[in-house]
């Protein structure tokens, strides 16, 4: 006969939701390298091309790249257990906002200039 305490349940249960947690992280994580490499590469193709708007694509993608990367560490705090490692996380977590918005700051510069280099050229 199975017979399961109610420790063992919740240890289950942790042990699925810390699983579940873990691969939907490395997921989300995937998302972001591969945001950021296609990025790149497009961007080394605007490079090649002398495109002007090599810079504003860089830095959306870039920021799009580190949402992803935000999300994983949000997902994590989930499964944290100690206050050292939510520690460092909410220092992660700090840093990726900082880098965020400081990178939108840099869009809204690019986009203002590429509206004035239209202008310029109309």
């Amino acid at each position: 006969s199975w017979r399961f305490s109610m420790h063992s349940i919740i240890t289950l249960l942790e042990s699925i939701l810390t699983n579940i947690v873990e691969v939907c992280t490395i997921i989300l994580e995937l998302f972001g390298v591969a945001i950021l490499v296609s990025t790149a590469v497009k961007c080394f193709w605007y490079w090649i091309k002398h495109d002007s708007k090599i810079r504003l694509e860089l830095a959306q993608g870039i920021a799009l790249s580190l949402e992803f990367k935000m999300g994983s560490e949000v997902l994590r705090t989930v499964i944290v257990r100690e206050w050292g490692e939510l520690g460092i996380l909410g220092v992660i977590i700090l840093l990726r906002g900082i880098l965020t918005f400081l990178i939108h700051w840099e869009i809204k510069h690019e986009e203002k200039a590429l509206a004035l280099d239209a202008k310029k050229k109309s």
